[in-house]
């Protein structure tokens, strides 16, 4: 299985690295090939196009030896993707920069990158702030490939993180229910980062609280109710409270976070025609339509199978204007 994933990850790394190699070759060619017209016939356009393919060979080079001698010590596939991502962001504004002064006069460059940045910060601004969000993003770790997210009212494992743009798998939309995939791909700009919050479901920990609620007539033996639920959900959630409380440990190292008690708890409220039992407990976030799920029909089996505890239901009586007869 591990080598099963670890192969599309592999291929998209050749990839890449055929991509960069590429580069490097045809601007290096181009390369020798505007110094020979530089050198036959003097001119300053042509010396400027001549350091122009200097400067792309030479930063691809350059990046493409960083990131071959570093890439290897990344052991995690999440990891290495950040990192190709953040090479790719830096190659990138370094031949920018670089390109700026080789084409602008020396006496100008300076107003030059002041007109230039007042132009793109008015002119681009939206791209711009998706730019500096997609940095934002990989640096500061907000979130990273794999996890689960929800950002601008969408929820969604995060699937690639792009310089501009975020790409979701969407989860829990309005025509599927239960935080299930829907199918669809949910591209996000990466400036929401700097104007929305962010929920990241997966960033330190892998577990969520979720309850079921349950309603129970007054005439049921509510206290022989409680002892049956808790019983019946500390059982089906042993292995995950004790993850849960392992991980919860683990942040406290790195955070402030109080004690959290992960055993399962029930909640009673007195309504005008039952008892609310509100059945909280945690759940792996990935399984919490599936957890919940399986504790609904144990639960329902449970409370059939005993005697005492009913649950209340609320009848409704639809008059339709005739003679009305009470039951």
């Amino acid at each position: 299985m591990q080598a099963n994933r670890r192969h599309p990850e592999e291929q998209e790394e050749k990839r890449a690295t055929r991509r960069t190699v590429a580069v490097i070759v045809i601007s290096a060619t181009a390369t020798v090939i505007f110094l020979l017209m530089a050198l036959a016939y003097p001119d300053i356009y042509l010396e400027r196009v001549f350091y122009t393919s200097l400067t792309i060979s030479l930063v691809y080079l350059f990046f493409f030896i960083v990131e071959s001698l570093t890439i290897r010590r990344i052991r995690d596939e999440r990891e290495r993707y950040s990192f190709r991502r953040t090479v790719s962001i830096l190659k990138l504004v370094v031949i920018a920069v670089i390109l700026l002064r080789v084409w602008i006069d020396t006496n100008y460059i300076f107003v030059a990158y002041g007109i230039v940045g007042a132009g793109i910060a008015v002119a681009l601004q939206d791209l711009f702030k998706n730019f500096v969000g997609g940095i934002l993003i990989i640096i500061s770790r907000t979130y990273q490939i794999g996890d689960r997210i929800e950002i601008s009212e969408t929820m969604g494992d995060v699937i690639d993180i792009g310089i501009l743009e975020t790409k979701l798998l969407e989860i829990h939309a309005r025509d599927v229910k239960g935080d299930q995939a829907t199918g669809r791909i949910a591209v996000v700009p990466n400036g929401a980062v700097l104007s929305s919050r962010v929920f990241n479901y997966t960033m330190d920990h892998t577990f969520v609280w979720d309850e079921i609620s349950i309603p129970i007539t007054y005439g049921s033996d509510w206290r022989r109710a409680v002892s049956l639920f808790l019983d019946i959900v500390r059982q089906e959630t042993a292995a995950t409270a004790g993850q849960a409380e392992q991980e919860i440990e683990r942040i406290g190292e790195r955070y402030y976070l109080p004690k959290r008690d992960v055993e399962p708890s029930v909640y009673l409220t007195l309504t005008d025609n039952w008892i609310t039992f509100d059945i909280r407990y945690v759940t792996d976030v990935r399984r919490k339509r599936a957890t919940k799920d399986d504790l609904s029909r144990k639960l329902l089996d449970a409370i059939e199978a005993t005697d005492g505890i009913a649950i209340a239901t609320e009848n409704i009586i639809v008059y339709d204007g005739g003679p009305f007869k009470d039951a």
